[in-house]
């Protein structure tokens, strides 16, 4: 009988769950400015995958290459970790070399200034979490207001649609977050 009630009591749990998540901040037509605050992650419409890559940058280096829209993680014996990724939208590439200065967990959003006098619309913070616009983790790139986050929308890697940051899956991301340490050396190729 108490399996039974314990498969109850976290049915009713689920089901509350459920209506509090439908109660949440609506941001549908906010895919260009940020990623959903709803959605799971998915699976990347981009594999992760091991491939060849003969490169004079040291093993452990991450590349972005912004025309491919791929991530690489430098690895030994001239192969490196690709992954898909989102990137900036047209107006908002970039380029240059900087080191990951802080790594967090299911990381708060606050919009930077720029974004929201664009979108005025949009939330002015909100906190960590399945609903967060940064996923389940981030990269931050230097002193920049730039990074390397989740996104539970995984439909939108392989695109360019972000305002600069670099998108991943949730799952993506945080294979690559396991991998990687603050200091890291992040190469951003815009060709």
């Amino acid at each position: 009988m108490r399996p039974i009630a314990l498969m109850f009591a976290a049915l009713t749990i689920l089901a509350g769950a459920g209506q509090a998540h439908a109660q949440f901040f609506d941001s549908r037509g906010y895919q260009s400015e940020a990623p959903s605050f709803f959605g799971g992650g998915g699976a990347s419409p981009i594999p992760r995958t091991t491939v060849n890559y003969p490169t004079n940058y040291a093993p452990g280096t991450i590349v972005v290459n912004t025309a491919e829209r791929r991530l690489y993680l430098v690895l030994a014996n001239g192969q490196a970790l690709r992954y898909g990724i989102g990137v900036g939208r047209d107006g908002f590439r970039w380029s240059g070399v900087h080191r990951i200065s802080a790594k967090k967990e299911w990381p708060s959003w606050t919009p930077p200034s720029q974004m929201l006098r664009r979108r005025p619309d949009l939330p002015r913070h909100m906190n960590g979490g399945t609903e967060n616009p940064l996923g389940a983790r981030a990269m931050y790139l230097g002193s920049t207001l730039y990074r390397i986050h989740g996104s539970n929308e995984p439909e939108t890697i392989g695109q360019a649609v972000s305002s600069g940051c670099f998108r991943m899956t949730n799952d993506d991301v945080t294979d690559l977050y396991g991998r990687v340490s603050v200091g890291t050396t992040v190469v951003v190729k815009n060709n």
